[in-house]
């Protein structure tokens, strides 16, 4: 799945570098409770909470790469349905603006064997909202510089 930002990769990757907006971007994280300061180091951690209260549960996802502003890649933690490891990759597209790609593929627990239609078409539906929210705030930022 991918997007054209209105925004270049720069401005996009520091939406990604700022753990404190996760939850206003990635679709089913309700609340972030904390940010290690050293995201988006790898080895760094985000601590959230996912899913609609009062069936909220809290986990964390971890930086397993990062090279800024091309591309961040975190093991998202959806326990008890397991984990995912996404990859955000960000290339230039033309003046100001930047292709972001996002893959996601289930990497642990109950949901790495549950491969089908539905659950890839709500994936597909699910990144390309994130996508959407991300564009959003890109966008804004670059509007206020």
């Amino acid at each position: 799945m991918e997007k054209v930002i209105d925004a270049p990769p720069q401005q996009v990757f520091d939406v990604l570098a700022d753990g404190w907006t996760y939850s206003d971007w990635v679709v089913g994280t309700a609340h972030v409770r904390g940010v290690d300061d050293s995201w988006p180091r790898p080895g760094s951690q985000l601590h959230h909470r996912a899913g609609p209260w009062p069936f909220s549960l809290q986990d964390s996802s971890t930086v397993l790469a990062c090279e800024p502003p091309r591309k961040l890649v975190l093991r998202a933690g959806l326990w008890p349905a397991g984990e995912a490891t996404v990859v955000f990759t960000l290339k230039p597209a033309g003046e100001g603006a930047t292709r972001v790609s996002i893959g996601e593929d289930f990497a642990a627990g109950p949901l790495r064997w549950v491969r089908n239609k539905l659950n890839d078409l709500v994936l597909h539906l699910r990144n390309k909202e994130t996508l959407n929210r991300l564009s959003d705030i890109a966008s804004r930022k670059k509007a206020a510089h």
